[in-house]
C-alpha cells in the first residue's frame, strides 16, 4: 500500500524552515502542564521502550503523560475479557508508574465511559448494552448495567493508579446517541433532548468518580458539550431524566468535570475557541483544558508524520492561550492517536511521531519556532536536519526508536513506487510481459533475462531492509502490531514482485498457443 508521496514531505520541510524565519517567541509557556497522550489501542509499546523515552519526553518540556488504556490494562474479574492478548500486567503497570515518577511525569488514566466503547461492547457478553443494537460505538445510557459497567472499570484502574489527581473519562463522538430504542421512548417526552441525556449520563459517571474516589477529578473531551447552550450546561435549563440515573435537582456537570478543548487543525480558528471558552467559563466550569495533536490526527492509515502540520496546531493553540484570561487554561494534551477507533487500521507509530512531538513541545515551552528552537529540538533527537527525506539515513537521530523511523521512511517514500516504477513502467515488463502475457504464461526468451534480474535485485535489497525494520519493531512493540503494521505497509507491495517472479518462472516452460483466451 502506498501511503506517502515524496512531494508531501519535501514541502513540509520549506515551511517548516519558513517558521524560523517568521516565528516570534513570548520565552515562557501558558501551558503549565503540558500532557503527552499514550494511546494504547493501538501498538502499544513495550515498558522497556518507555523507560528510554520517557527521559527524553521530560526534557523536551513534558510534565504528564495521559494513558489512553483500552483494552492493554489488566482488567480482573467479570471484566477480565477486555483485556488485549499482550494487556500489561499489573506489575507492568506499577512499573510504567515508576518510571513516570522517576522522570516527574504526572499520570492521568484515560477510560472511555460512553462513546468509543468498541474494545467493551464488541464482546457478544455486553453487546446487550449498546446504545444502537448493531453499533459498539456508544453505551446504552438508561441501563443501570452500564453504569455499573463503567463504574468497574474506573475502579480497577484507580486502584493502580492511587492519588491520581485526574481521571479522563472520555465521552468524546457519542454516535448513534438518541437513535436506540430505550433513548427514543424517552426523548418522545418533553422537555427531554439529547443533550440532556448526554449531560444526565456524564454527571452520574463524574459522581461516581467524586464518591469514589474524592480527591480525583474527571476530566472529558468536549465536543458533546460545544452545542449544548449555556442556560442548559449550567443548569437553568432542565429536562426529566433517565429512570437509571439520580435525579438532582440542577446539571452539576460544571461543578464535577474539567473539560478537554481538542482542536487539532492546523487551521485552527483561534476567535471560535476563544468565545467556546468564554461559553465555559459563563456556563460554571472552573478550569479548562487544550489538547492539540502530535500525530495521528492527518489520516487513518498516515505512515509519516507531517510536522509542519502539527506546527501549525500548537502555534494556533498559543494564540488562543494569550487570548483568554490567565488561570483559564489547566493545561494542554498533546494528543498522539494511534488509531482512529478499535476497529481502524495503524496511523504513525509512536517512534515515527517524536521528531514531530520534540518540535511541538519545544513550541509550547518557548513560545515559537525560531532557529535556537529548531536547534535546541536538533540537539535533543541526535539530529542534524528536521528535514523529513534526511530521516532516510543516519541522520534520522540517535533518540530511542530512529532506527525505526529511518528503515518507516525508506520503506514509505520508496518500498511502493519502486515497485509500481518495475511493473506499471519498465519498458521490458509493461511491453513484454503485460497482464495479458502473465496470465498466458508467454514470454521471449530474452525477456527473462532483462525483467528477472531487476526483479530479484529488487526484492532481495527489500527483503533485507523489511528484515531489519521487523527486528526493529520487534523490540519496541508486541507481535502482533508489528504483524500489522508490515501486513498493511509492506508485504502487498513484496508480494506483488514475488508474483511476478513466479509468473516468469512459469512462462520459461514450453511456450503455450495464444490464440484464444482460456
Amino acid at each position: 500500500m502506498c501511503l506517502m508521496q515524496e512531494e508531501v514531505p519535501r514541502q513540509e520541510v520549506f515551511l517548516l524552515h519558513d517558521f524560523t524565519k517568521n516565528s516570534t517567541m513570548s520565552g515562557c509557556s501558558p501551558f503549565k502542564m503540558r500532557l503527552v497522550h499514550l494511546d494504547l489501542k493501538g501498538a502499544p509499546p513495550r515498558v522497556c521502550y518507555l523507560s528510554e523515552i520517557f527521559p527524553l519526553f521530560r526534557a523536551l518540556g513534558a510534565n504528564g503523560l495521559l494513558i489512553e488504556y483500552e483494552d492493554m490494562f489488566p482488567y480482573e474479574g467479570h471484566l477480565r475479557l477486555l483485556r488485549a492478548k499482550h494487556a500489561y500486567s499489573p506489575s507492568e503497570i506499577k512499573e510504567i508508574l515508576h518510571l513516570a515518577t522517576l522522570n516527574e511525569l504526572e499520570v492521568i488514566p484515560l477510560v472511555q465511559t460512553f462513546g468509543h466503547m468498541e474494545f467493551v461492547l464488541k464482546h457478544e457478553a455486553l453487546a446487550h448494552l449498546r446504545e444502537v443494537a448493531l453499533f459498539p460505538n456508544t453505551l446504552n445510557p438508561h441501563k443501570a448495567e452500564s453504569l455499573a459497567l463503567v463504574g468497574a472499570m474506573i475502579d480497577q484502574v484507580m486502584a493502580l493508579h492511587p492519588g491520581a489527581r485526574w481521571f479522563h473519562i472520555g465521552c468524546d463522538e457519542v454516535y448513534y446517541l438518541g437513535e436506540g430504542e430505550d433513548s427514543r421512548h424517552w426523548l418522545q417526552q418533553e422537555p427531554n433532548t439529547r443533550a440532556e441525556l448526554c449531560l444526565s449520563y456524564m454527571e452520574a459517571v463524574a459522581s461516581h468518580v467524586q464518591a469514589r474516589h474524592p480527591t480525583t477529578t474527571p476530566l472529558v473531551w468536549d465536543d458533546m458539550l460545544r452545542d449544548i447552550p449555556e442556560d442548559q450546561l449550567s443548569g437553568r435549563v432542565r429536562g426529566t431524566r433517565p429512570h437509571s440515573l439520580s435525579p438532582p435537582p440542577a446539571s452539576r456537570v460544571p461543578q464535577l468535570v474539567e473539560p478537554v478543548l481538542w482542536d487539532y487543525g492546523a487551521d485552527l480558528d483561534v476567535h471560535s475557541k476563544v468565545l467556546l471558552v468564554e461559553k465555559y467559563r459563563k456556563s460554571g466550569f472552573s478550569w479548562l483544558w487544550a489538547a492539540s495533536a502530535f500525530k495521528g490526527a492527518t489520516g487513518a492509515s498516515q505512515a509519516l508524520t507531517p510536522i509542519e502540520h502539527h506546527l501549525r496546531n500548537h502555534m494556533q493553540w498559543l494564540q488562543v492561550a494569550g487570548s483568554v484570561p490567565v488561570d483559564t487554561l489547566r493545561g494542554i494534551i498533546l494528543t498522539g492517536w494511534q488509531r482512529y477507533d478499535h476497529f481502524s487500521v495503524l496511523c504513525e507509530l509512536l517512534p515515527v511521531g517524536i521528531p514531530s512531538l520534540a518540535v511541538c513541545l519545544q513550541v509550547l515551552l518557548h513560545g515559537g519556532f525560531a532557529e535556537n528552537v529548531k536547534a535546541r529540538v536538533e540537539n535533543f533527537l541526535g539530529t542534524s536536519s528536521l528535514e523529513a527525506t534526511d530521516f532516510r539515513s543516519e541522520r534520522a537521530g540517535s533518540f530511542p526508536g530512529s532506527d525505526i523511523l529511518n528503515l518507516i521512511t525508506q520503506v514509505s517514500l520508496h518500498l511502493c513506487s519502486s515497485v509500481d516504477a518495475l511493473l506499471e513502467r519498465d519498458r521490458y515488463v509493461t511491453g513484454w510481459f503485460s497482464p495479458y502475457h502473465r496470465r498466458r504464461k508467454f514470454i521471449h526468451p530474452v525477456m527473462i533475462q532483462h525483467i528477472q534480474p531487476q526483479a530479484l535485485s529488487l526484492l532481495a535489497r527489500w527483503s533485507v531492509l523489511v528484515g531489519e525494520l521487523e527486528a526493529a519493531l520487534q523490540r519496541v512493540f508486541y507481535p502482533d502490531a508489528v504483524e500489522e503494521w508490515l501486513e498493511e505497509n509492506v508485504r502487498p507491495s513484496l508480494r506483488r514482485l514475488q508474483a511476478l517472479l513466479q509468473d516468469l518462472g512459469e512462462a520459461a516452460g514450453p511456450m503455450p498457443d495464444l490464440g484464444q483466451d482460456p
